[in-house]
């Protein structure tokens, strides 16, 4: 796991040891300084002139100047690279996160991989700013430290050898308890971030109903379910001061202690006032990297989930992959389902498509009609290869769907959603998602024949219109037609329209649907449908039922033939001539 996040460094190899160089600087002159203060000490006390107290003084200012310098310089490296790995694997996470499928899609939440991208991500940042800095600056000062300890106090220093082991202990044992404690947070925090996410998206649908109170109430609950578990990882992480302070006193109290006792029994012989200072500032600096080091390990603990959850997005391997040497072309739009079975997970008990066995010659139109949990969407999905068939074979132009180049199958097909989705930004921008070169007059000519020009014409700021994310600015028939106009700029080999014009009255329909015969003649032409005038002109209707086709047939030949189409068909006339 540390090995592939810390592939993330790259460009920012650079600042990162340069910032390892200067810790080691700043580390190596601030233990000399108690040295020589403690020697200045002694030859005060021995008697000695100005000019070597005022020598030892600029030698003392130089090297805090120089230390200075050293951790101001490694604070700005540490800065820029530790930005910099961030910044690089919240790309590669995001990256990872476009090659997924809908099958990976759906063993993560969004709410999840937002979390991932955002909070885990800063946690891991912070966690790498220590690891170069703090991390490698304590241990050296710790060592250093130590060493030059037991140069100026002997026997006087083995009071670390007590504290040391203590306080690693201690450490040892917070952390084992605080790591499940935020292994529960995190998971509670994606749940909470899922709610703020429906609560968000379904707001109209809360106002509506006037369940604001009642979402407030929820949110709240989940709220503090986090602070409680939080309250309880923090609570554990607290005890590290304490045991940090009963080893500061310890280690000052012993020196100062031991140290007196020694030198007033030995005249001053065995250990001086002048080392009884220094070992006094090295117990202080060893204590204070202990504490530093304490500080690396609590946030390390915590931000260990961070990593794991990372490096889970990272390492997930997409369920549909190209062949080795895929197909880079589409012939036609023909499609063909051999034997084709298909549910969305191993372990599902019930297959959501079975049997299908569909033969759809290029150009032609097809309605697909059926009740809602039919799996009329299900079928259209495998086209493009979004799932792959669980049984039998899809085909498209003759192909495997598997062995072409999945760039180059899904540019060839086109779906428009009945939950269609724009970006922010202008109409036009949101319309050269289908052709990036189109031109304007191309743009105008498939908004003409989405029966959407008009609409957007009537906007002061016509195509440069900005659409709000989401398209919340607009109606949802207008947005069901920026869309198909969106696809049709595509021209692709197979146009797939999923309910995509439910929000349009039946005029704008049949408008829209002629506008296909005359502009894409060539394109297969998909429609799923629950009112019978979208598809009732199709040269094939499929019916389908439970996840197989229950009948196909033409309009006539249905009516004829289908006693589901044929109530569905009454059912949908007399209602309208009711409501006439």
């Amino acid at each position: 796991m540390y090995r592939r996040l810390a592939q993330c460094v790259r460009e920012y190899k650079k600042p990162t040891l340069l910032t390892l160089i200067f810790i080691i600087g700043e580390a190596i002159i601030e233990t000399f300084i108690p040295f020589i203060t403690a020697d200045m000490v002694n030859k005060i006390k021995g008697g000695v002139d100005m000019g070597v107290i005022v020598r030892t003084g600029i030698i003392l200012t130089v090297m805090a100047c120089l230390s200075l310098a050293c951790g101001g310089l490694a604070g700005f490296t540490c800065a820029k690279a530790s930005a910099g790995f961030a910044k690089n694997l919240r790309h590669d996470v995001f990256k990872k996160v476009q090659t997924y499928t809908f099958e990976n899609i759906d063993k993560y939440s969004s709410a999840s991989l937002v979390t991932r991208m955002t909070t885990d991500i800063v946690n891991v940042q912070m966690s790498f700013m220590m690891i170069i800095r703090t991390a490698i600056r304590a241990p050296l000062m710790l060592i250093f430290s130590v060493v030059m300890a037991y140069v100026m106090g002997g026997a006087l220093a083995t009071a670390f050898v007590i504290v040391i082991p203590v306080l690693a202990f201690g450490l040892f044992i917070i952390g084992r308890k605080a790591m499940p404690a935020f292994h529960k947070v995190f998971k509670k925090y994606d749940r909470l971030n899922e709610s703020i996410e429906e609560n968000v998206m379904a707001m109209r649908v809360v106002k509506s109903f006037s369940r604001e109170n009642y979402e407030k109430e929820k949110f709240g609950k989940s709220a503090e379910n986090i602070r409680k578990d939080f309250t309880h990882a923090e609570r554990i992480i607290a005890c590290n001061r304490p045991i940090m302070q009963i080893c500061l006193y310890f280690n000052m109290v012993f020196v100062l202690f031991v140290g007196s006792k020694m030198t007033i029994e030995s005249g001053g012989t065995q250990i001086d006032v002048g080392q009884i200072s220094a070992m006094l500032t090295y117990g202080m600096q060893i204590l204070m990297q202990l504490m530093m080091l304490s500080m690396v390990y609590v946030i390390l603990t915590m931000s260990a989930e961070s990593m794991r959850r990372i490096y889970e997005v990272l390492c997930e391997e997409p369920a549909l992959k190209n062949p080795e040497n895929p197909v880079m072309s589409v012939k036609d739009g023909s499609v063909d389902f051999d034997g084709v079975s298909f549910k969305y997970s191993k372990k599902a008990e019930k297959f959501a498509l079975s049997g299908i066995d569909l033969h759809i010659k290029s150009g032609m139109t097809i309605g697909i009609i059926g009740g809602t949990g039919s799996s009329k969407s299900t079928l259209v999905q495998l086209i493009p290869r979004l799932y792959d068939a669980t049984e039998g074979v899809v085909r498209v132009g003759g192909v495997d769907v598997r062995k072409y180049d999945i760039e180059t199958l899904r540019s060839s097909v086109a779906m428009v959603l009945q939950k269609n989705l724009l970006f922010s930004g202008t109409i036009a921008e949101n319309l050269r998602w289908g052709n990036k070169d189109a031109t304007d007059e191309e743009l105008v000519e498939a908004c003409k024949l989405a029966q959407a020009h008009d609409f957007i014409k009537s906007f002061p700021n016509g195509y440069d219109t900005w659409i709000e994310q989401g398209g919340t600015n607009v109606s949802g028939g207008q947005k069901q037609r920026l869309c198909i106009a969106r696809a049709l700029l595509k021209k692709p080999k197979i146009l797939i329209l999923d309910d995509s014009t439910s929000a349009v009255d039946t005029k704008t329909d049949a408008f829209i649907r002629s506008g296909f015969r005359s502009y894409i003649p060539e394109t297969t032409k998909i429609i799923i449908a629950q009112r019978v005038a979208s598809v009732q002109d199709a040269d094939l209707i499929i019916v389908m039922e439970n996840g197989r086709i229950a009948d196909m047939g033409t309009h006539d030949e249905l009516l004829e033939n289908s006693e589901i189409y044929r109530e569905v068909f009454t059912q949908q006339v007399k209602g309208g001539s009711e409501n006439e």
